[in-house]
């Protein structure tokens, strides 16, 4: 029997609470038509201190779990999802934005293979969305597309379903407001299945706890803290990329310029050449330092890095593993440069035709080293995170027989 439990998280929401439940109860003949035979409705009082708890008292098919203080958002949530007993299990705000009235369109394509089935207020159902808190999901969606790789919509919707399989592997999960986009970012990098289904959304009832700024500000820090322990490169290597790209830009004006007949430089000249020089160093720094993590990450979790920076290999040996020959070239060019440059300088020519070239060589060497030092630290990760890999699936055989 398929039974959807309902988690309505409840704080000091006495105006909108019972309008909330009983729509929420009159769902349940909806949810057998497509097939969940049972409804259960949990209502989590997170340390209300007006009359929401005994308003839901009143109704006797209704589970009332009751917070002595407040846990945030997230604590009261994942209290109602530890203490309900369905297989699947949704959720939504008490506040009477989100309509429950769509829980069966959620519930069919959970039952067709959807594992995280999220109501989307962004995908064209009419909203009532305030402007900024609409410029700030479309946001935190298409940053979220970028460094996960799947297109999501909607993010933070508080409106969803899950199969109570996959809890586990989203945990931990936080306290407080920012428990869905941390659930849709761990969900997308750890290969669940996300299914989006668009729904409308209404004007709140009463004040709302949302903090544009200051909930923003987390939310924005909760994507990427939880995208860079799943998948650094992603973020640090795209980072990188782009300091390398300016750099060569850069540098290929200087030199056009310099072979062109210019060698002095104008004060916009010298800026653009300091911050090539500084993102061309930087950049490979953090490109090789997301790699780097990727080993770790891998380490931790005891299985190979099925992410990357694109996701797919685009050289058939993966980028990292050619740090070793790229550094060294990069170090005998930057060398012989140098050398060349030296030599002609002690000859005669005049420093004005010469330091380009210097500088040049600098940034090659500096570059070089940095290759080399990071293909040997992933190369001895590579080889920790096999050994812990293998040592781990001789583990599980050893225990299955």
């Amino acid at each position: 029997m398929t039974t959807l439990s309902v988690v309505i998280p409840a704080y000091n929401e006495e105006n909108g609470i019972k309008d909330i439940v009983e729509r929420v109860l009159a769902v349940e003949p909806d949810l057998v038509k497509v097939g969940v035979e049972r409804l259960e409705l949990v209502v989590v009082d997170d340390g209300s201190k007006d009359r929401t708890a005994e308003i839901v008292s009143g109704y006797k098919t209704v589970r009332l779990i009751r917070h002595v203080k407040n846990r945030g958002y997230g604590g009261a949530l994942k209290n109602g999802f530890a203490q309900s007993t369905g297989d699947l299990i949704g959720f939504l705000d008490a506040d009477g934005t989100y309509p429950p009235e769509y829980f069966p369109k959620l519930c069919v394509e959970a039952m067709k293979g959807g594992e995280l089935v999220i109501g989307s207020r962004m995908a064209g159902e009419q909203s009532e969305m305030p402007v900024t808190r609409r410029v700030g999901n479309f946001f935190f969606a298409n940053l979220l597309s970028l460094v996960g790789r799947q297109r999501v919509t909607d993010s933070a919707s508080g409106m969803r379903v899950f199969k109570r399989e996959i809890l586990e592997r989203m945990y931990p999960l936080p306290d407080g407001l920012n428990l869905t986009p941390v659930m849709s970012t761990r969900a997308i990098h750890e290969g669940i299945k996300v299914v989006e289904v668009p729904i409308p959304y209404s004007e709140r009832v009463g004040r709302s706890k949302l903090s544009v700024v200051r909930d923003g500000t987390v939310f924005l820090k909760s994507i990427l803290w939880t995208a860079l322990s799943y998948n650094p490169v992603r973020i640090l290597g795209l980072l990188g990329l782009g300091g390398v790209g300016f750099a060569l830009l850069t540098g290929l004006a200087l030199v056009f310029a310099r072979l062109s007949g210019v060698t002095n430089l104008t004060g916009w000249s010298i800026a653009a050449l300091y911050w090539a020089l500084v993102s061309g160093v930087a950049g490979i720094t953090i490109f090789s330092l997301g790699a780097t993590f990727n080993y770790l990450v891998s380490l931790f979790y005891k299985r190979p890095i099925q992410q990357g920076l694109f996701g797919k290999p685009i050289f058939k040996n993966p980028l990292d593993r050619q740090f070793g020959w790229m550094g060294a070239l990069s170090f005998l060019v930057g060398l012989a440069i140098g050398i060349v440059s030296v030599a002609l300088g002690v000859s005669g020519w005049d420093i004005n035709r010469l330091w380009l070239y210097l500088i040049g060589s600098s940034l090659f060497i500096l570059v070089g080293i940095q290759l080399l030092i990071s293909w040997i630290v992933m190369r001895v990760l590579e080889d920790l995170s096999q050994r812990e890999i293998q040592a781990s699936q001789d583990m599980d055989a050893a225990a299955k027989n």
